[in-house]
């Protein structure tokens, strides 16, 4: 059955630009009931409209309420003719008008047939929405880079949302987020950019709600740094944001490292200080900004990563973690060099990357959608003055240089003699363990020259220096025995990961192999959030953080607990020659830990046990 309404002219007093009537041709396949119940919803629909949009010329559709359109879909819209399931006048009837608009069967009435004018609006001279290229950056759809311009054809923005048909095409997207810019008065709250986007297209909102205070971060990887019973669980108020920096690790001779890493710093400022140039050593506060590919085997694969197999998802680290894994592990320096933001460019860079950080679930590839790439669609789509200063690049190198050619980037401030004392630069660990060596050597006659050479002596032949240290050059030995341990494990752990791939071995290391998947699956739940959450779209709203904030913390001492227990089970599954060289280092570390304390006490110091 069909009947067909058409709007016109003047409606019952929604705005003097609609009128219904009934079209007499099919109005036997509506009752009377159901003819009352379809003025309702279109009055209901005019009446939540912004003015610009339910005023504008040439909108007119007509309307048919039909038993025939495809299982599961409310309505269709085809050029002005719009076409909706006739059970949603039954289930509105139903309800009774007691029920209030917010009821699921008015509402569901109410959004099918605002999202089929959405189309109408869409489509027209007015509208235009879904082919604008900022929509499209919001709603997932970014430029890739060697591809002349071309847009991305599939849609990675798939947690939290709250219709997945919005992916299908950027016009679904415009549609199903109008619906829930006009009806949901926590939009604003769970899509600040799209939000701001559609506001500022009509030049009015509707009214809403408070929103939570702070942004909602996990700080997936900050599970070590993290005190017992703390949760990772960051509330970032954007108002603490003095500036945002590119951080960029330098490259080493690694395949994967050659062109280095790019990143953004957070410059956050410390409780009660407010905003300003001092924030810069409150660096405890600060945050980093980084797009990893989340490995979940145990060797990274030069071909997983072509091929994007590698899922790309966005991090949030704590500054000091990320100095220590570049500058003491990796031997690599890091440039902090500060964007030409204003205030609100910061806000909506952060509105953008809490977006990304709750709903994008990409693939990485090494050559194609990497740390650059990424983090140029971050800041072309975040800030939306960038988008088309010619930032496109697949290195970090090339970033770093587009973004200080259009003058975005400051890389003056590494030219400065207080680099290190601003933290502009953190330099590599090298140089200062070459200096403590050389200390070292003024002391007692060593047998290498290079701090990397006396590394690669390894713990038992490094163990005789050690026996006869003084207070001075004990200290600096001290330090180098800690790097040095440091770095036996990031090797060890390549032998382990060998281990656990070989099928020869696996009675033996099954306990390891059983706690590393456990291990893996919880990372993959804190670095991927959304997955904490059972309902919900968009930024967590409401008593969704409460709940948030408890599965965090139950997630981050998991894994705290499974690193513990795999650091032991692994260490028992090593080749018997790396536990030996696990167990000289420990023992070097010991004896200098105890020589240095009697030195102190023998030259007046206070004895420490």
């Amino acid at each position: 059955m069909v009947c067909a309404l058409l709007l016109c002219a003047v409606s019952s007093g929604a705005s003097a630009s609609w009128h219904w009537q009934l079209d007499t041709r099919d109005a036997a396949h509506l009752n009377s009931a159901q003819q009352v119940a379809a003025a309702e919803v279109f009055d209901a629909a005019l009446a939540v409209l912004p003015p610009a949009w339910r005023d504008a010329e040439g909108l007119d559709v007509r309307v048919q309420w039909r038993d025939d359109l495809r299982a599961g879909v409310h309505g269709h819209s085809r050029g002005d003719r719009v076409l909706l399931r006739r059970t949603l006048l039954d289930d509105w009837i139903a309800a009774g008008p007691a029920a209030g608009m917010a009821s699921p069967p008015r509402r569901a009435a109410l959004a099918a047939v605002l999202h089929e004018l959405a189309h109408r609006y869409d489509r027209s001279p007015h509208g235009g929405l879904s082919a604008d290229a900022r929509l499209r950056d919001l709603a997932g759809w970014p430029v890739r880079p060697l591809r002349f311009g071309l847009r991305a054809t599939g849609n990675a923005m798939t947690d939290r949302s709250p219709d997945p048909y919005e992916r299908h095409a950027p016009a679904e997207f415009v549609a199903v987020n109008l619906e829930h810019f006009l009806l949901d008065p926590e939009y604003a709250c769970r899509r600040p950019a799209l939000h701001a986007y559609f506001a500022a297209h009509f030049a009015w909102a509707p009214e809403g709600v408070a929103c939570d205070p702070g942004l909602p971060f996990v700080e997936a990887d900050a599970v070590d740094g993290t005190e017992a019973g703390a949760s990772p669980l960051l509330q970032l108020d954007p108002a603490r944001v003095h500036a945002v920096d590119y951080l960029f690790a330098e490259g080493n001779a690694r395949p994967m490292s050659r062109w280095g890493h790019s990143m953004l710093r957070l410059v956050i400022c410390a409780p009660g200080r407010a905003p300003g140039p001092d924030c810069r050593f409150d660096l405890a506060h600060h945050r980093v900004l980084s797009f990893r590919a989340f490995v979940d085997d145990v060797q990274i694969s030069s071909l997983r990563g072509l091929t994007g197999r590698y899922p790309s998802r966005l991090f949030v680290l704590p500054l000091d973690q990320v100095i220590e894994e570049y500058t003491k592990l990796e031997l690599r320096g890091l440039q902090s060099i500060p964007l030409d933001l204003s205030r609100g460019e910061i806000a909506g860079l952060l509105d953008h990357a809490a977006t990304l950080h709750w709903s994008y679930d990409g693939r990485y590839y090494f050559i194609s959608n990497n740390c650059a790439v990424e983090t140029w669609s971050l800041l072309q789509t975040g800030v939306p003055r960038l988008a088309d200063a010619g930032l496109r690049s697949i290195t970090p190198t090339g970033l770093l240089r587009r973004l200080v050619r259009r003058g975005i980037a400051d890389a003056s401030v590494l030219d400065r003699e207080d680099a290190v004392r601003s933290g502009a630069y953190f330099p590599s660990a090298e140089g200062e363990y070459q200096a403590l060596f050389d200390g070292a050597r003024g002391a007692q006659p060593l047998p290498v020259a290079r701090v990397a050479d006396w590394f690669a002596l390894g713990p038992a032949a490094r163990a005789p220096w050690l026996a006869t240290v003084q207070l001075r050059d004990g200290a600096a030995l001290l330090v180098l025995e800690q790097a040095a341990r440091r770095r036996d494990d990031l090797a060890l752990r390549d032998v382990l990961k060998r281990q656990l791939r070989d099928p020869r071995q696996a009675p033996r290391i099954a306990p390891a192999l059983a706690t590393l998947r456990a291990l893996q699956a919880a990372g993959d739940g804190l670095s991927r959030p959304a997955q904490l959450l059972d309902a919900g779209y968009g930024l967590p709203f409401g008593a969704e953080r409460d709940a948030l904030a408890a599965e965090v913390g139950v997630g981050a001492r998991t894994v705290r607990g499974l690193r513990s227990r795999l650091e032991d089970q692994a260490r028992a599954a090593l080749p018997p020659e790396a536990q030996a060289r696990i167990t000289a280092s420990d023992r070097n570390l010991e004896q200098l830990g105890t020589r240095l304390r009697e030195l102190h006490h023998q030259t007046g110091g206070l004895r420490l046990e």
